[in-house]
């Protein structure tokens, strides 16, 4: 069974920074990534990360955020710098099963950033 277990969310304020982790496990996993959702809008590609480690930005986190990955461990993170309230969503990981093509995803933890 394919599992995907985001943490490290929470509140934070603006120009702070948060680090989140994906634990993912059940198969292996090619490219791996975060997605944000913000309250009434669609959920958007925040960065990737190949199992090469070839990264992949939104133009909003460049130079604020890093994507890592263990692939030991099969895990994701994402370290946020430099937080501002645009950046407040929910925070999904995704992955892609290597032998299916298939894309998983966790259930997502919120990321608040207010003073």
């Amino acid at each position: 069974q394919v599992r995907l277990v985001e943490s490290g969310g929470g509140l934070v304020q603006p120009g702070g920074s948060l680090r989140l982790s994906c634990a993912a496990s059940g198969t292996y996993f090619s490219t791996m990534g975060w997605y944000r959702q913000a309250p009434g809008k669609q959920r958007d590609m925040v960065a990737t990360i190949t199992r090469g480690s070839t990264t992949h930005y939104t133009d909003s986190v460049k130079g604020r955020f890093t994507i890592s990955r263990d692939n030991a461990k099969n895990t994701v993170y994402l370290q946020m710098n430099i937080l501002n309230a645009d950046d407040t969503a929910v925070y999904y990981c995704s992955a892609r099963g290597t032998f299916d093509g298939r894309d998983y995803w966790g259930e997502g933890t919120q990321v608040t950033v207010s003073s």
